[in-house]
This record gives C-alpha cells, structure tokens and sequence, in this order.
C-alpha cells in the first residue's frame, strides 16, 4: 500500500498541524493527553508506608515545589518516594524520570535522575516554550554511544498527540555531543530513540499520506498518518532504514475510532510508540491504535509475525491480550515485556497492568507468564513503561498518571513514587549513571538562629560526592576549612561555628579527594 505522503513542511504550511496550546487533541482520533491533575486528584493514597530510615531531610517542599537555598533557580516537583520493603543489592541504583506538567502541574517540568531515597541527583528544567506553544523533552535514558553511557532524550514540539523535535545525546558532564534528526523531509517523533549497539539510531516519525478512507467511513481521498520506523546514521545524519505501517498494516486494522481523515486533521490509524531491537536483530515494533506488536526483519521491512490485533499471529492465551499497549520490549527470545494500558477511548480494561508474554513461535501461541497491577488497579490511557531488571524485579511507569512502582519477581510492591497532581513522567526507568558536571557546586550561606553560621552546598548532577566541606574566613583570599558533613541529598546543610563572612566548600570523594570548590559567598541573612 504506497501513499502519496505530504511532507511536514506542507502539512504545517496549510495549517494540519497546529501546535495545541491543551490537552484535548480535538478532530483526531481521541488519543488524548487527558486532564491528569483533576484525575491525580481523585486517586487514592498508595501507601502509608514510611519512607526510608536513611531517606534525606526534605528541603522545603511548599505547594509541590522543591526549593533549595543554593540553587533557588531550580523549582522541580516535590516527589514522594515510600519503600515497602528492602531494596536489592542487584537494583541499579538511580531512576530516570523525564517530568511532564500537563496541564500545569506544580513545578518546572524537567529532566530527572533520583536516587534510591529520593533525592534529586541531576535535574535540568525545560526552558521556556515560545508563546502558544506546548514544547518538552521526554524519554530520558541511559544508553551506550560508542562505547560510553550516555543520556538520552527527545525534545521539541508537541502536535496532536506526537512530536516535532529531534533527539539529544549528552556526555556524562551533561554536554549535548550528538544531535538526530528524521530524514527525508520529516521530524522526529517523541515516543521513542533508541541507540543500536552499531551506534545508530531507531526513532519514530509520523508522515501524513493521502489514501483513500472509503472502508473506515472517511472520504476516498482522506489523509492519515503512517507510522514509520527510521534508522538514522548518527554521525552522518543518513537514513539507512526506513518502514512505513502503510506499507504493512491496512487502516482497517486500527481500534481507534475513526476521526478526522483531512489535511487540518489526520486519522492517527496506526501510532507507533515503542522500538526494540530482538535478540536475532529484527525489530519490535509496538502500534497502540492496532493494539499489536510486529517484528520487522532488517533490512527486508518484512513483518515476520504480528502479536495482538485484529489479525494475530498467535494465538493468545488466558491474559494475554493486551490494548492500547507501550514500551514492549525483548525478554530473551521467546518473550516481550509490555506495559498494557488497557485505557482507548474505547477502554478495554479495567485496570493497567505490566505484562510478561511467553512466544511460543512453534505452535504460535502467545501465554501470559506473569501480570504486574497496581494495588488500587490505576488505570492509565496513555504513555507508561516496564523494565525487568537483572534479578526479576520490576518497574513500572504508570503512563499518564503521577506513579512509578517497583515490584519484586511474584508481584510485591516495594517501592513507590508519586508525583504531586498534575505532573507525570512519560516513562520511568532504572539504571546506574556517572555525572561529572562541569559547573562549580553551588554555595549559600545564612545566619544560623542557633549560633554560627548555617551553608547550604549542592552540585547538580555529581554523583560521586561522598562529604562536604566548609571554608571559612575574614575575607574572600584567606578562606580556612570551618566543617564538614556528608552529602546527605540534593542539598545538604552544614552547621558552622564561623560566622565568616566569607564562605566556600568543597565536594569530595570518597577517599578525601577534592572533586570541585564553589564561588566564594558572602554570609546573607
């Protein structure tokens, strides 16, 4: 099924992509950023679990908002982290969050590296978006680049339920080293980026086409958008792969409700939203509004098999079906993770759920080994992920809805994070991280009502600061050390007997070693 596609350029020219200043997505398909703050409003406590014993004394958190006397330019969300039970020595020790504030939760939406108490290790604020524009980056992970951990995201602009932007490869000082583009005249998606082990990268692109929607109700010439899969050379900027769902999968396939199906408004049929790479080298890829799963073979773009759907290669067991899925990946070769959002329009379940799938592709039969549901059956309708870390546990990100959950191998919650209402991550993800920034640590000093002087020292996104100490003195020139603490959290506090005026610190290592020294400060109120 060949199309005779619209460019980006010549869609936004005549206006079918307007950049929506909400959440509802009218004249699609009914995929939707719902109003998550109203809803995150009416859900119940998820735990009344304490937090950790060692977890860090929170800075002020009014209204939602972290506040930090030594950054007060950073305003992140305030997050509630509980633990039910004890963490795995195995755990990666960071989760990786990329903060969402639809409509208009509190704080600046960001990206976000926690540690395993809680605390902020690395956050980077959005900037600003132009007026009447919805702009974000997303999708923050780790993943390897030529043999280096890197992070990873896609930033740009939010249309109607997908993205305008490109992806951003940073350096473990945070430096943005690689841009990736889509090619042949289109733009890359927000659902997903990935880097190949022969460093590529697979990403997704939405491309308006002109077909005729006669057997969905639409008009002989209407326009939908295909979902297409390309593999770009990072260094060179090629595409040295490409494969387009029309090309593949027919619009009768797709669960969505058909709307729309004009140059102003495309039926979004197919909607990609997951790649991975298989064992063998062939593809994952995941397409809510068919709600099924392909894998694609390299290079041919031959569609080897299809999981779910209208039109299954397997047969699926008790459990296995899944609707509305996101972020499915390979669990060895004869399995998939999926995070099933069960949520449409129309809503097919009850309750969200992360799924394990057995592939029995012999008898081609597709069996449900293991489900994952939140103890308050969330419901999600949209977004959401699930990793299976190395010894079985899992986590999960609850889409659309102020969540994330770690689980042990049989089902028992463990860990929990909740958003304030209002804000979201698009996925939630583990991993271990290396940050060596390159700014100063950042210093405040105040007077201490009990005596001596109060310093507050952060460093956003060092990760191997082990103690902090205080330098102290008459004059910026003569600073002498005044105290030491632990890290303890994003921001520590280190109560001083000097009353300086002037004052530095530095951030060490474990073994002593001085890793970076603040500006000198002067002693405020």
């Amino acid at each position: 099924m060949k199309d005779h596609g619209l460019t980006r350029r010549e869609l936004l020219e005549r206006g079918g992509m307007a950049v929506i200043g909400g959440l509802t997505l009218a004249g699609l398909t009914g995929y939707a950023w719902p109003d998550d703050k109203a809803a995150a409003a009416t859900l119940p406590a998820t735990s009344d679990a304490p937090a950790a014993p060692d977890a860090p004394a929170a800075p002020d958190a009014g209204g939602g908002v972290m506040h930090y006397v030594s950054r007060p330019d950073l305003t992140p969300p305030a997050l509630t982290l509980t633990h039910r039970g004890p963490a795995a020595a195995s755990d990666p020790p960071y989760i990786i969050l990329s903060v969402i504030g639809f409509p208009a939760g509190p704080g600046t939406p960001g990206l976000m590296i926690l540690d395993r108490n809680g605390a902020i290790v690395w956050y980077s604020p959005n900037p600003a978006p132009p007026p009447g524009q919805i702009t974000t980056r997303i999708d923050l992970k780790v993943q390897s680049y030529r043999g280096q951990p890197v992070l990873t995201w896609w930033e740009g602009k939010f249309l109607a339920g997908y993205g305008d932007g490109q992806g951003i490869i940073a350096d473990s000082s945070y430096r943005t080293i690689a841009t990736v583009n889509a090619g042949h005249g289109l733009a890359a998606d927000l659902h997903e980026f990935v880097i190949s082990p022969q460093n590529t990268a697979l990403i997704t692109v939405y491309k308006p086409a002109t077909i005729n929607l006669s057997r969905v109700g639409g008009p002989a010439k209407g326009v939908v958008l295909s979902g297409v899969v390309q593999e770009i050379d990072i260094a060179s900027g090629r595409v040295l792969f490409e494969w387009s769902s029309l090309d593949h999968v027919p619009v009768t396939d797709s669960y969505s409700p058909f709307r729309g199906g004009t140059k102003a408004a495309p039926w979004d049929y197919f909607h990609v939203n997951s790649i991975s790479i298989a064992p063998d080298g062939s593809l994952l890829v995941s397409a809510r509004h068919t709600c099924a799963v392909y894998k694609v073979a390299r290079p041919s773009g031959r569609v080897v098999w299809q999981l779910g759907g209208k039109r299954s290669s397997f047969g699926m067991g008790p459990g296995a079906r899944f609707w509305f899925q996101h972020h499915v990946l390979p669990q060895g070769p004869d399995a998939v993770s999926i995070f099933d959002d069960g949520g449409g329009p129309p809503v097919k379940e009850p309750q969200s759920r992360g799924i394990l799938l057995n592939l029995d592709t012999r008898a081609m039969r597709a069996t449900l080994r293991r489900s994952y549901v939140h103890p308050t059956r969330l419901q999600a309708a949209n977004q959401g992920s699930m990793q299976v870390l190395a010894d079985g546990r899992v986590l999960i990100g609850w889409g659309n809805l102020p969540y994330f959950s770690e689980f042990t191998q049989n089902g028992t919650l463990i860990m929990e994070g909740r958003f304030p209402a209002g804000d979201e991550s698009y996925r939630a993800l583990t991993a271990a991280w290396t940050g060596h920034p390159t700014d100063n640590p950042a210093v405040a000093a105040r007077m201490n009502p009990a005596g001596g002087s109060a310093v507050y020292a952060s460093w956003n996104g060092a990760t191997q600061v082990s103690t902090w100490t205080v330098l102290a003195g008459q004059t910026p020139s003569a600073l002498a050390p005044a105290g030491s603490a632990p890290r303890h959290g994003f921001e520590t506090r280190i109560a001083v007997n000097s009353l300086g005026p002037w004052f530095a610190v530095t951030a060490n290592g474990a073994s002593g070693t001085v890793l970076g020294q603040s500006a000198t400060v002067r002693l405020g109120n």
